[in-house]
């Protein structure tokens, strides 16, 4: 299985098979168990064995990932949670934080729970890392679709963030892949559908487990700065790229980084388990994401390495607005938003590849 390599040929591939779902596609069902109940699930393979998970009743966020069979993703004790048991509070977004490969943080509130001013309602509450992971997409739509030689598989939807006199933001998200790829692309567009200008804070938590994380692991990232996000994280700052086996009673570690970009804008980060020859990048713009926060997580049974590129720190709209730094959108202004979430697949991969 290992020597296998896809031969993207059209013809080539349908005199073998009865249905190019032996191979590749898109399965579409629902979980019917537990606080997962009546969630919306498509599985999506590439025939490199590269496979996901889509949760369209979770804004589109990603669950479960593995290639050729070793996980990638880190699942939280909470499993994937409907939202119906979504709970907005202070830290009760915890509660529904299955993790995943991607887990959408905003889009009003992004880091810890805050109050803010309100104009009409004189203040606002707003919980810990947003609302938009905890709503359903409407207008979902799967394709499967042969392009000359290409077969492309994707899943597009919309998220609506709506409140009467509040704001009218929509996320349209379209996550694809093809035959014979070890890519996930993601593809964002928020717009501001409503008549007055409104704060988009937005954090793609992308979260990677064992035994891609282990203690034999590395985090790649050219940043022209690192900035610890608290007191331990400084204490810890010259070992923010490697990793230790679970420890009890371990608090988070949070680094700030401003990476390094190339000419076009995009940077990468990337997490390798030379042990495993086998590694994943995130590739994403500067000028739609300035930032990108490491947080390091080495507890037991919460060890993750989140790798979280951003518009904005994960340090509450309220701190956010107070450093000046809040990305607003006028009335009917859209943010384009693309990243790249890949395979390193073997040594050589690993070797040649190389952060801006």
């Amino acid at each position: 299985m290992n020597n296998f390599k896809i031969k993207k040929d059209r013809q080539f591939l349908m005199k073998r098979m009865g249905d190019i779902s032996q191979l590749a596609g898109a399965k579409s069902y629902e979980l019917t168990h537990g606080r997962a109940k009546g969630v919306r699930a498509v599985d999506i393979k590439t025939g490199t064995g590269l496979e996901f998970t889509v949760l369209p009743d979770r804004a589109l966020d990603i669950a479960w990932a593995c290639y050729r069979g070793v996980p990638l993703s880190y699942i939280s004790k909470t499993g994937v949670v409907s939202p119906v048991y979504y709970e907005p509070i202070g830290l009760n977004w915890l509660r529904s934080f299955f993790a995943g490969l991607l887990t959408t943080c905003g889009l009003s509130n992004v880091g810890g729970p805050c109050e803010v001013a309100d104009p009409l309602f004189g203040s606002q509450q707003h919980g810990l890392h947003g609302r938009i992971s905890n709503i359903p997409a409407s207008n979902v739509a799967v394709s499967e679709k042969w392009r000359e030689n290409e077969f492309q598989i994707s899943v597009t939807g919309r998220v609506t963030q709506a409140m009467f006199f509040g704001e009218n933001l929509i996320l349209e998200r379209t996550i694809s892949t093809a035959l014979g790829s070890n890519k996930i692309l993601i593809h964002d567009t928020i717009e501001n559908a409503g008549f007055s200008p409104q704060p988009v804070m937005i954090l793609y938590h992308i979260n990677l487990g064992y035994p891609l994380l282990d203690e034999t692991s590395r985090f790649i990232c050219s940043s022209k700065t690192i900035t610890p996000g608290n007191d331990l994280s400084k204490i810890h700052l010259s070992k923010y790229s490697t990793f230790a086996p679970p420890a009890p009673d371990f608090r988070e570690h949070l680094f700030f980084h401003q990476p390094n970009a190339d000419a076009a804008g995009f940077a990468c980060a990337a997490l390798i388990n030379d042990e495993l020859e086998l590694g994943l990048y995130i590739k994403f713009n500067v000028n739609q994401l300035g930032r990108l926060i490491q947080w390091k997580m080495l507890g037991e049974s919460e060890y993750v390495l989140g790798i979280e590129p951003a518009n904005c720190l994960p340090i509450s709209r309220r701190e956010q607005e107070k450093k000046g730094d809040l990305e607003f959108l006028e009335p009917g202004q859209i943010k384009n938003i693309d990243l790249e979430i890949a395979i390193l697949s073997d040594k050589t991969e690993i070797d040649q590849f190389h952060s801006p």
